[in-house]
């Protein structure tokens, strides 16, 4: 698939099928990951952490449901795997690691759109996941990383439809 065409019809996934994706797929989702851009080249200040445990999934679901105070919410919308992306806060460029985290994202969720595998990216859960200790700790994250953002893959049970409207970004040209 042509990279122009696979961002035109990337979209928000919110209803996922239990099949897992194959290893394969994880792969290669995880080295487009790999291959973003990081500020200053510090990959070391990065971390990515693959969930595909069912009960873990749960937990998280239920900590954010909880911690919005709805019962029903299903933050990660049934997805059979989440990717978890973490960083470390850096004095000299803070927010940075906010940054490369929506890069790595970003381009695990056009990797995965190219092998046919649907994608939503992930942030409301985040505050709950880092407020539980105990399933912060079950993430067994390297010392001094927080969780940032995560990415949802599976394969969607929607139908699939056409995008109807592009949206627009306002653009002003200073020439």
């Amino acid at each position: 698939m042509e990279t122009l065409k696979t961002i035109s019809i990337r979209k928000s996934t919110r209803s996922y099928k239990t099949k897992q994706i194959s290893d394969k797929s994880l792969e290669i989702i995880l080295n487009a990951g790999c291959a973003a851009p990081v500020g200053m080249g510090d990959y070391d200040s990065v971390h990515m952490t693959v969930i595909q445990n069912a009960d873990m999934l749960d937990k998280i679901t239920k900590a954010a449901a909880k911690s919005f105070g709805n019962p029903n919410m299903k933050p990660l919308y049934g997805a059979p795997t989440v990717i978890i992306v973490s960083g470390k806060p850096n004095s000299k460029m803070p927010n940075i690691e906010m940054a490369d985290a929506a890069c790595i994202i970003e381009n695990m969720a056009l990797a995965a759109t190219d092998l046919g595998i649907g994608n939503v990216y992930l942030l409301g859960f985040i505050k709950a996941l880092c407020s539980d200790k105990e399933l912060l700790k079950n993430l067994n994250l390297p010392e001094g990383f927080v969780p940032l953002s995560a990415i949802a893959l599976g394969y969607s049970s929607e139908i699939p439809e056409e995008k109807k409207s592009k949206h627009t970004i306002a653009v002003n040209k200073i020439k």
